[in-house]
């Protein structure tokens, strides 16, 4: 409901005012008639519809609506060309414009254009007024309901869609393809986020129970779906079962396993898709996907394969392409590689700095990330949201507090960003790791916004770095509230309560745990050799070469110990004896990845692994030995950054 003004103004109004039909002047012939264009042409000799059109084609808007305000039998077509007209210029007070004449010449009942006005609406990005058109509207054809679905689900009103999807059901409206697609992609914007995959879920029924499993654009919608809320096995029954999959539904898949942690398989479905799919080769959004599944298993050999398609498909020419091999290389623990690719870019935005800024961060050069910053700045490029994450993290990982509170304040101040969530957390994780952890509390107490986990979890990880008894119980307090079923802040919090050898309380967190049925995640760790990955962890025991593994580990930590190493037990959170704690740590994962590469990596070869977890400190100093024991340059990517040790040595200072 709104105001349409007379042609004497020139400004829209847009208070929700009244009803275009208070604008009515007189009703048009029924839609049978008004359809026929010779119909039309026999009321006048001056018809002006070809002249209206002909201006609405040559992109003449102003002129189209003056022939129009004289035009007395207006066609269909000449409206359909009118309405696009005004989306395309963006012109919302000749939208108005229109639509009043559209309305007096009694067309608007007419299912045909109110679809048409809906679209034009919604690209005008007035929604409101898109729903007045379809609550005004009596004759609903299937196409007007998805018309506003499409309007809706784009505009992020995915709840306001489900309803509708529901009530249209009730009333006995059938569904087509559109239909399941636009309520598909409602539940991924739904507000009720905690709900929205059941109702997904009964979506799908529908779309079984009608006989749409066959349709590709359905079911690869449904594959994304499953994908957005992170419910993998479901996404990959549909991609399973479906009878012909194209491009969009090979890449939908690929992205669920690389977006929810599960790189191995995204990758095999890469490599299937190559050798199965006959003519379907990938585009640039499947290589952006393959290229975070190689960075997220530091898979640098594979990731240079992709490289290499990605130039010979003349793909080098799409700019998420080259920002995700920027971080692919990045993450692999090849920084020039991926500063190369950087420099090779004829074209950059954002995103391609934002890639820099972040690769220069896991890699602790945190002083390199902010020479970035400030040449992307000087350059004109405005910073974006996640830049501030990415140099804030980077303050973080080489302790810039100064320079990371300076950022800080500078995102309101000078670049207009609000702070949100992200960027409180990493100040609390900046000032934390410099265990500052006063000022750290101070800044979640002075927040206008609710800190969600991702700030308490700030807090914990620093308290656990720290041994903040205090404010590591008020941290976690929070946390068990905000998230019940994250088995890791138990886990931080009984590792604080072991460093402080307060043995009771480790055993009373554990108890939560075993009650609540939560367990803690296993570290696992991943190795490239030759071309092929290897996954390791402590709990494995059906690697071939595990007992070498263990027996050449046994061999270096005593010629280690004899060297001045002596294992770091306070990681083990039970209390046992000091030998038992040592066999424990000499299984962690990442040990046992440095192990393998040992055995089957060439001589002089650097070694890189990628860990799920922090890095333990045992695992820090055990590694620092080995890298200069055996002569060897060893990588180690953790969850927070990468760890360069040579000569017993490590890139992160101890600061981690």
């Amino acid at each position: 409901m709104f105001q349409i003004q007379t042609p004497q103004t020139l400004q829209p109004t847009y208070l929700p005012t009244t009803s275009f039909h208070h604008y009515r002047r007189r009703r048009r012939p029924t839609a049978a008639f008004r359809l026929s264009p010779s119909f039309s042409a026999t009321l006048t000799l001056t018809n002006k519809n070809p002249s209206i059109q002909s201006l609405c084609k040559k992109g003449q808007l102003k002129q189209a609506i003056h022939l129009l305000s004289h035009e007395q039998n207006p066609s269909q077509h000449t409206y359909e060309l009118l309405i696009k007209s005004c989306a395309h210029k963006k012109s919302t007070q000749d939208a108005f414009t229109v639509h009043r004449n559209l309305i007096d010449n009694g067309f608007d009942q007419d299912p045909f254009l109110a679809t048409k006005l809906i679209d034009m609406y919604y690209e005008l990005d007035s929604i409101e007024h898109a729903r007045q058109v379809f609550d005004e509207i009596t004759q609903r054809t299937i196409y007007v309901w998805n018309a506003i679905f499409r309007a809706l689900s784009l505009s992020g009103y995915g709840e306001e869609v489900l309803n509708l999807y529901w009530r249209m059901n009730r009333i006995g409206m059938p569904s087509d393809r559109f239909t399941y697609t636009y309520a598909l992609k409602a539940c991924v914007v739904s507000e009720s986020k905690l709900s929205s995959p059941w109702r997904g879920k009964e979506i799908h029924a529908h779309i079984l129970r009608h006989g749409y499993e066959s349709h590709v654009h359905i079911m690869t919608t449904l594959v994304d779906m499953y994908a957005k809320f992170g419910c993998v096995e479901d996404a990959n029954l549909v991609f399973s079962s479906m009878p012909v999959k194209n491009l969009v539904s090979w890449s939908a898949m690929i992205a669920c396993f690389a977006k929810n942690g599960r790189p191995f398989e995204a990758l095999e479905l890469f490599h299937e898709m190559m050798v199965e799919s006959g003519d379907v080769l990938p585009n640039s959004v499947t290589m952006v996907s393959v290229l975070q599944a190689c960075a997220a298993l530091s898979a640098l050999e594979q990731g240079k394969l992709i490289h290499g398609y990605i130039l010979r498909k003349g793909l080098d020419s799409i700019l998420p392409v080259m920002s995700a091999l920027v971080t692919m290389y990045a993450r692999c623990g090849a920084l020039e590689l991926g500063l190369n690719v950087f420099n090779q870019m004829g074209k950059r935005d954002v995103v391609s700095w934002n890639s820099l800024i972040s690769s220069y961060g896991i890699h602790g050069l945190g002083l390199k990330a902010l020479e970035v910053f400030k040449e992307m700045v000087r350059l004109g490029v405005s910073p974006s949201p996640i830049t501030f994450v990415s140099v804030l993290g980077a303050c973080s990982h080489s302790g810039l507090v100064d320079e990371g509170k300076l950022l800080f304040d500078s995102m309101v101040k000078e670049h207009k960003i609000h702070p949100t969530v992200e960027h409180y957390a990493c100040m609390v994780d900046l000032l934390g790791r410099a265990n500052r952890l006063g000022e750290a509390a101070k800044i979640i107490s002075d927040m206008r916004d609710e800190p969600g986990p991702k700030v308490w979890g700030s807090l914990l990880g620093s308290c656990r770095i720290h041994c903040n008894v205090e404010l590591g119980e008020r941290a976690s307090r929070s946390l068990f509230e905000l998230e019940p079923t994250n088995a890791g802040n138990y886990v931080l919090l009984a590792d604080i309560y072991a460093e402080a050898k307060m043995w009771d309380e480790v055993k009373r967190v554990k108890k939560l745990l075993e009650a609540k049925g939560l367990q803690k995640v296993s570290g696992c760790s991943w190795i490239e050799v030759k071309r092929k990955i290897y996954s390791l962890s402590s709990v494995d025991e059906l690697n071939p070469q595990i007992e070498l593994i263990h027996a050449l580990l046994v061999k270096l930590s005593k010629e280690m110990m004899e060297k001045g190493y002596v294992p770091e037990t306070k990681v083990v959170l039970y209390d046992l004896e000091t030998e038992e704690k040592e066999r424990i740590v000499l299984g962690h994962s990442e040990k046992l990845a440095v192990a393998f590469g040992l055995i089957n990596c060439s001589k002089g070869e650097t070694i890189r692994i990628t860990k799920n977890l922090r890095l333990c400190e045992d695992c820090h100093t055990f590694t620092k030995f080995i890298s200069k024991f055996t002569n060897r340059e060893i990588m180690v990517r953790d969850i927070n950054r990468f760890h360069h040790f040579r000569d017993g040595e490590c890139s992160c200072r101890d600061y981690w």
